[in-house]
């Protein structure tokens, strides 16, 4: 059986589905740090509001996958943010279809020379999925999660125009 992926804006009546794409508070850490558990439809409406290129993955024809820009500077870079996987989805390519769909817009939308990627050190799953797809590292910053410290690596990849 083959595995069909499409994907298309994402709309706010997909949100209500998207909110189910995070399992636990360290998933939502991972996927959108300033929000809080158990994620809300107003946290994830907010930044569906404030963000470029909300993004739907299908599969199938079900919505797997939502990911967006939080920042963006035409004719310099993206930064993709929110990138979340439905359970039932993962480990069935979603993230890389979804993370080569977000290139291509970063490219044709801001014609970005570059995309970010920040993951945190103790997102094993994040990391392995991003060196897959080419993207190095280029730093690390210290962060906050309550009263923990935590490490953020930072990555990045050189799109092609």
């Amino acid at each position: 059986m083959s595995t069909q992926f499409s994907h298309r804006p994402a709309q706010a009546e997909d949100l209500e589905q998207v909110l189910h794409f995070v399992c636990n508070a360290d998933e939502l850490f991972y996927a959108f740090p300033r929000a809080h558990w158990p994620l809300t439809r107003g946290q994830l409406a907010a930044a569906h509001a404030e963000r470029r290129g909300n993004t739907l993955a299908l599969l199938d024809g079900r919505p797997a996958g939502f990911a967006n820009f939080y920042q963006s500077v035409p004719g310099d870079y993206c930064a993709l943010g929110n990138l979340m996987i439905a359970p039932w989805a993962r480990s069935r390519g979603v993230a890389s279809y979804l993370t080569g769909v977000m290139e291509r817009q970063a490219v044709s939308d801001f014609a970005a020379r570059e995309l970010r990627i920040s993951c945190f050190c103790d997102n094993t799953p994040g990391l392995l999925l991003y060196a897959r797809l080419g993207y190095p590292p280029c730093g690390l910053v210290e962060r906050q999660r309550g009263e923990r410290l935590v490490a953020l690596l930072q990555l990045v990849k050189r799109l092609q125009s």
